[in-house]
């Protein structure tokens, strides 16, 4: 017979909040925190063929989408949308993800806060952004970081056939090695490639800068790890994930 326990049998157990056509963060997520955490995934879902609206239901419904994990011992949620977090601003996020984790009784972090915390552990404040949305949410998201007061020199973004957001996760990583390769650097503290649906993993594994390189879901997965393991310091944590990542080949369906 099963004896039930509080204690996770297989680590950590972290939740994650996933856009409803996204096959990059599952794959990416797992091989950051690797076997010894448990990552549970929920879908976030909307019927409207809008871009715009689609972003804001994810945000709005994301209370019920964390409801999809039941009584499973969470120890933190991530939502991974930084598109949702471009639109709604950074002061109407953190209120929500503070209410999030009030009333589900754990930490609920998004992509963009986890992004911000890595930036300030690392000393960033001029960033090198490798954007791969539509112009429209390219330009929300620049005024997003702008606001939350970095500067960014440098932008690169994919051409305007992406007028669809989903567009994002039909990207492998051959086309982003193409664009990445075209980012200038000069003068920037790190260089930041926003997107949770746009696989990174191998690209960091083969480019090697004189400057950090972030990644949407590299921060979250960071954050996440800092909350189920807090004696470890932030800092200690951040360089290991990202030297993991220097080393990971990651066989998503799209890389």
């Amino acid at each position: 017979m099963f004896e039930a326990t509080n204690a996770p049998e297989f680590g950590p157990v972290i939740g994650i909040a996933v856009p409803q056509a996204n096959t990059t963060v599952e794959p990416e997520m797992q091989a950051l925190l690797g076997a010894d955490h448990t990552l549970l995934s929920a879908r976030m879902t909307s019927a409207s063929p809008d871009s715009r609206r689609r972003l804001i239901d994810y945000v709005d419904t994301l209370g019920h989408t964390l409801t999809q994990f039941d009584v499973a011992p969470l120890q933190v949620a991530g939502f991974a949308c930084t598109g949702s977090s471009y639109l709604i601003g950074p002061n109407d996020e953190s209120a929500r993800l503070q209410a999030l984790s009030a009333a589900r009784g754990y930490p609920v972090l998004s992509a963009a806060k986890s992004i911000l915390q890595a930036l300030e552990v690392l000393g960033v404040r001029r960033i090198a952004l490798l954007s791969p949305y539509p112009s429209w949410l390219s330009e929300r998201g620049q005024a997003y970081w702008r606001a939350c007061g970095l500067t960014i020199p440098h932008v690169v973004g994919l051409p305007d056939e992406l007028l669809d957001t989903r567009n994002i996760y039909q990207l492998r990583t051959a086309a982003v090695l193409q664009v990445f390769d075209t980012l200038d650097v000069s003068g920037c503290d790190a260089v930041l490639m926003s997107g949770t649906g746009m696989p990174t993993l191998g690209l960091m594994s083969q480019r090697l800068l004189a400057v950090p390189v972030l990644s949407s879901n590299l921060c979250l997965a960071w954050a996440m790890r800092c909350v189920v393991q807090p004696l470890v310091p932030a800092a200690t944590q951040l360089a290991e994930m990202l030297g993991r990542a220097r080393g990971l080949t990651v066989r998503g369906p799209l890389q």
